[in-house]
């Protein structure tokens, strides 16, 4: 995880001091400063990290990372697709189980998976239900915990 951590500091850093046109380009500043990271690792770490492109003012386009405001109005979002869909949340394991209202399922699945909790292995959406299994050493009670933190409205 501390490599991850690190990669992700540097990929912050990199997009803040240079004008990175391309994954090619970023990943080449990557292995550069001596990160072994693959194109889909870099295009998940992208994801993670809500980047987008902007016009660079002559013909192309460059990374660009949300302002805080933009970050925390996102989550707001997801944390309010999660609490108009949810009913219930339980643990077993490092399985969550969380019950929702018919057709909410995937809405709220989609919130869990856009709040990047690095707990999280995988995400599974039914109609009325959705499963979380939790990273090796990470309980389901201890995700759930946390979670509470984020969403004190959960039960």
């Amino acid at each position: 995880m501390k490599e991850r951590d690190a990669r992700l500091k540097e990929i912050r850093k990199l997009i803040k001091n240079n004008k990175i046109e391309s994954q090619e380009e970023l990943l080449s500043l990557l292995t550069k400063d001596g990160f072994e990271v693959t194109q889909a690792t870099l295009s998940r770490d992208l994801k993670l990290l809500k980047v987008g492109k902007i016009a660079d003012g002559r013909d192309g386009y460059v990374y660009t990372l949300p302002t805080e405001e933009e970050s925390q109005e996102s989550e707001h979002i997801f944390i309010q697709d999660f609490l108009r869909g949810y009913i219930s949340i339980e643990a077993s394991g490092n399985m969550v189980v969380i019950k929702t209202f018919p057709g909410h399922a995937n809405p709220v699945c989609n919130a869990l998976d856009n709040m990047n909790f690095d707990e999280i292995l995988g995400t599974v959406a039914g109609d009325n239900c959705m499963f979380a299994c939790t990273k090796e050493g990470v309980t389901g009670k201890q995700f759930i915990e946390k979670l509470k933190k984020l969403i004190p409205e959960i039960e």
